[in-house]
């Protein structure tokens, strides 16, 4: 008996044939895949080492499909298999970025989530599709919910999660407002548009200073910013823990002429337009007013800017 991981321990009933219990491979012992194996079971979400008996099967799952990268076991090293190169599916880049942005090492969430830090590189790093009980355990780990993981909430607006049962909301002063606004990110510019309308249009920023700068077209919607005063505006919700926060910025924009400037800029900036196209005309907003706002639980205590 050989597995992988993502693979499927099915337990045939003695007396019928049919399944008695199945679940996910989320740890291998040996390098060639045979067992003990740890199994996370369908019917308990728990974990256990298992040495299968003769009533036992290895369902291979798509995860295990010739032709993929073979995940590796325990210890790293990958079962004999076809390789390609790495192609993250979806839910591993979210679980990637998640588990960065919450600080968390493979190891600790592979811990958290009890399944090997070698699968959870699998995942990250594989176009792999875990079961709903690891991805259950996985959002658990990381404070989060297995529909973000899984993207479905990709096309929907933030924010539609309960309410803290007892929330506090608060002002935050100029200077936890910068850090907030750290580098760099996505923003939301609000102009009157070219037709006179307001508008509200969302752009990648950078932060140089005491400006905020962003690249755009002339004649793009966000150019009309250009000679008057703007507003900008940073957030972030976190749907799991039903909090967030809001950062304002106000004041007058211009547009970068100065060559040098310009070339510096752009050699400086961290991530491209994401819109895409030629958008080669900078902007730059002096904030004279920076306002912000903070919900949590009423019974946290305020982080102090570092």
């Amino acid at each position: 008996m050989r597995a992988h991981l993502g693979d499927r321990l099915v337990i045939d009933s003695p007396t019928t044939g049919v399944t008695g219990r199945d679940g996910e491979i989320v740890g291998l012992r040996h390098e060639d895949g045979t067992p003990p194996y740890d199994v996370r079971w369908s019917d308990t979400d728990e974990v256990t080492l298992v040495f299968p008996g003769p009533d036992a099967h290895v369902r291979h799952t798509e995860n295990g499909a010739a032709g993929r990268s073979s995940p590796p076991d325990a210890g790293g090293a990958a079962s004999a298999r076809p390789t390609v190169s790495p192609h993250p599916a979806g839910i591993g880049r979210r679980l990637a970025a998640e588990r960065r942005r919450r600080g968390l090492s493979r190891e600790e969430t592979a811990r958290r989530a009890r399944i090997s830090p070698a699968y959870l590189a699998y995942l990250e790093e594989q176009p792999a599709d875990p079961s709903a009980a690891t991805l259950l355990a996985l959002a658990a780990a990381l404070g989060t919910t297995a529909t973000a993981l899984r993207g479905a909430d990709v096309d929907l607006p933030p924010g539609q999660g309960h309410a803290l049962p007892h929330p506090q909301l608060r002002d935050l002063g100029p200077q936890e407002c910068r850090r907030l606004l750290s580098t760099h990110g996505v923003g939301r510019v609000a102009v009157s548009a070219p037709d006179g309308h307001p508008a509200v249009v969302p752009v990648n920023y950078d932060v140089l200073g005491d400006d905020i700068v962003f690249r755009t077209a002339p004649d793009s919607v966000p150019a009309a910013a250009v000679g008057t005063e703007v507003a900008f505006e940073v957030d972030h919700v976190d749907e799991a823990m039903s909090e967030g926060w809001s950062v304002l910025a106000v004041g007058p924009a211009g547009v970068v002429t100065e060559p040098e400037a310009v070339r510096g800029l752009a050699r400086r900036a961290r991530t491209t337009p994401w819109a895409g196209g030629e958008r080669d005309m900078w902007v730059s907003i002096r904030p004279t007013r920076l306002t912000g706002r903070r919900i949590t639980p009423a019974d946290r205590q305020p982080r102090v800017p570092e």
